[in-house]
């Protein structure tokens, strides 16, 4: 089976706004209030939860690792806490997984998100039962640019890691791809939007709408 395998923050849902707001939970228990603003750091939020934590106390002058030791776990709590408050799937997302299984596809998630947090999140969104595979951040040994990930999310929606493709929005996207020796389709509609051109995958994604067609395309 032909498969289809997206990210998730960035990708199918804009998360910026709930990610930001618990790293900002996590400033104002430091004593510096909310660093962190949204939307103008959405591209930081969708870099994870340390490269916000990190980012933050850089730009207060606080800077130091055992600060963003200390913090993550807290940064983790305050967003399970309140995952899906601002979080919303970009649009034609869902039609166009549709669309791709009505083709054939298999389709599943590969997100450098912890798996109990990305289970969570597409629960809550009402869309987890819709993906036959979910591959977190901490589901293996190893996290994406490894092309492992991505091989194991195809096997779970059952198709073969040959002849797969990923959705995503960031360079480590494109760097599991081609680590994979398989396309990568980026979104323009992300946070990095405007950056993905430069990292030459073999589709840009505009609009959801497409995706269908550019999958027959890619996947032989």
């Amino acid at each position: 089976m032909r498969t289809v395998i997206f990210d998730l923050d960035g990708t199918l849902a804009d998360t910026s706004g709930d990610l930001l707001a618990a790293a900002n939970a996590c400033f104002r228990q430091m004593g510096l209030g909310d660093v962190l603003s949204h939307p103008e750091d959405a591209g930081v939020a969708l870099r994870g939860g340390r490269n916000m934590l990190a980012t933050g106390l850089k730009r207060a002058g606080r800077f130091d690792h055992a600060t963003v030791d200390e913090f993550y776990p807290v940064l983790l709590e305050a967003y399970r806490d309140a995952i899906d408050h601002h979080t919303v799937l970009y649009p034609g997302a869902m039609a166009a997984v549709e669309a791709l299984k009505s083709a054939g596809f298999g389709v599943g998630i590969c997100t450098n998100k912890p798996e109990a947090l990305a289970e969570q999140l597409l629960r809550s969104l009402g869309v987890r039962d819709v993906f036959a595979s979910l591959v977190g951040a901490d589901t293996l040994p190893v996290r994406k640019p490894d092309p492992e990930p991505l091989f194991e999310a195809a096997r779970r929606a059952g198709g073969d890691p040959a002849r797969t493709l990923l959705v995503g929005d960031s360079d480590t996207d494109r760097n599991t791809s081609a680590n994979a020796g398989v396309p990568s389709v980026l979104v323009t509609f992300g946070p990095a939007g405007d950056d993905m051109e430069a990292l030459q995958p073999e589709a840009l994604l505009d609009r959801y709408e497409d995706l269908p067609a550019v999958a027959e395309r890619l996947i032989v």
